[in-house]
């Protein structure tokens, strides 16, 4: 009888499984232990006959060394599958993790940046907080002019009115980067600035506190107007599509003379005119002209030497063409759903 007991038991602790480590110590001290069952079989070995004890005790030495192995196999194994799911988030949804898209405004600014790095631009980033000599004073900035006032700029410090260098502010456009880069570079040069810039105004589905632009500026020997046609016209064709038409309406910047804005045949309704616009045939994208020589001298280039053209557009406008979206303020507030919709232009 003990001999069938022993069988029993060998056999049931051949097949031992535990989920966890506390069911392994449960076990454990079900078979192992001094009040466990390999332990209970003592009593009854002491009362097995003689030629009898050599068999069963062999048994119940195999029983016993089968349950230790057996157990700390058991052990091992449940400690190997917790020490694994501890990197695991057992809350996270079983739904696969959503990868991100670029923002619609770095996909138009990226285009922007590679329709000129083919045309020989190189890339250039200035700061976002700057002085009043680079954002207005080296580009011919009257001391008067509306610019300068609050109502436009964010003043962070005006504590010398004579020192300009010390009138710190948010820079209000990105031609500032030009002054930058003139002021420590010889020509030729031909750079584009991309960057964030921001103005004192009331945010509306049409303007912003801050927005983006893309200012490129081109300077050397011989350069002149229909060189600057001729770049902004390949530009628009390959941002818009090869049937697009451009014109230069006259206008003024205080650093540029001449000064242009450069209008597109409308790419929503292909000329024709539509509701976005104005059903004039044509919308404006960017501002341009020949380089000041006021500009040119201020940043140590001879302007008797060297000409130069630039043109600065608005990331968001060329971006609401592109996609058609007609409220600015979808660009900053990150809904999801907006964002969504520019996954296959990734």
């Amino acid at each position: 009888m003990l001999l069938e007991k022993v069988e029993s038991l060998l056999k049931e602790v051949s097949e031992l499984t535990a989920k966890n480590a506390d069911e392994v110590e449960q076990l454990r001290l079900k078979y192992l232990s001094k009040k466990g069952e390999i332990n209970a079989l003592m009593a009854d070995f002491r009362n097995v006959a003689k030629d009898q004890k050599k068999e069963i005790g062999i048994k119940i030495n195999e029983l016993k060394t089968t349950a230790i192995d057996k157990i700390n196999s058991l052990r091992e194994q449940v400690a190997e599958e917790e020490s694994g799911s501890a990197s695991l988030d057992l809350t996270r949804s079983a739904y696969p993790i959503e990868l991100g898209t670029r923002h619609p405004l770095t996909l138009v600014r990226n285009e922007i940046i590679d329709i000129f790095s083919r045309m020989g631009f190189t890339l250039f980033q200035g700061p976002e907080i700057d002085d009043d000599k680079h954002v207005f004073t080296m580009l011919n900035f009257a001391a008067d002019h509306p610019a300068r006032d609050m109502q436009d700029t964010f003043f962070i410090e005006q504590s010398d009115p004579d020192d300009v260098t010390k009138n710190v502010l948010l820079r209000s456009h990105t031609s500032g980067d030009e002054a930058h880069y003139m002021e420590t570079h010889e020509p030729p040069i031909r750079v584009l600035c991309p960057g964030r810039v921001y103005r004192n105004e009331a945010i509306s589905a049409r303007a912003h506190c801050f927005f983006h632009q893309v200012e490129g500026l081109y300077v050397d020997k011989n350069v002149s107007f229909t060189d600057l046609k001729q770049v902004l016209l390949t530009f628009a064709r390959e941002m818009f599509g090869p049937d697009t038409k451009i014109r230069l309406r006259p206008s003024y910047f205080p650093f540029t003379e001449p000064s242009a804005e450069m209008d597109i045949s409308c790419n929503i309704c292909g000329g024709k005119g539509c509701g976005f616009c104005k059903h004039t045939g044509w919308v404006e994208i960017l501002g341009c002209g020949m380089v000041d020589p006021h500009d040119l001298a201020a940043c140590n280039i001879d302007p008797d030497v060297y000409t130069g053209y630039a043109f600065g557009m608005g990331v968001e406008r060329i971006a609401n063409l592109k996609y058609r979206v007609s409220d600015l303020r979808m660009f900053s507030e990150n809904d999801t759903r907006f964002l969504k919709e520019f996954e296959s232009a990734n």
